[in-house]
């Protein structure tokens, strides 16, 4: 079969501008999961939504493991796209369920980070990651 796509991208470059969109956007996110984190630790009772009916605990839980957890292994590039659902899921959550009542305008953000992380999981975190690493040593 005949290869029909061609391309002028430059490798390099897609794998340099994946790391910065990789580090730029999981910073961002552990901006909104180390709080809850600390919250997490916390002495304070917890008080989060139950949106999709699992308890506020376990809904909680699962918020810092995306917004926190995931959000370092996205940092670092170390399993990506696995690591970009627990963050896409959840941000779909924030946005279609939770914020829907409230407009666009409080449904934006969740929705540019779930579009984002979408990207993640579909490109991988590139040739400047863990992942990469990981990947090469197990070919020598």
């Amino acid at each position: 079969m005949k290869n029909t796509y061609q391309t002028i991208l430059n490798l390099r470059n897609v794998d340099l501008g994946l790391l910065i969109f990789r580090i730029a956007i999981a910073s961002l996110m552990l901006t909104h999961g180390f709080p809850k984190l600390m919250d997490f630790f916390g002495s304070d009772e917890i008080k989060f939504g139950d949106p999709i009916g699992l308890g506020e605990q376990l809904s909680f839980s699962l918020a810092v493991f995306a917004e926190f957890v995931c959000a370092l292994f996205i940092l670092f590039g170390f399993l990506t796209r696995f690591a970009a659902i627990p963050i896409i899921i959840t941000m779909a959550v924030a946005a279609l369920i939770v914020h829907m009542p409230d407009g666009f305008g409080r449904q934006e953000l969740p929705l540019l980070y779930m579009f984002g992380f979408i990207l993640l999981a579909f490109t991988g975190a590139g040739k400047y990651s863990v992942d990469y690493l990981l990947q090469n040593k197990k070919k020598l």
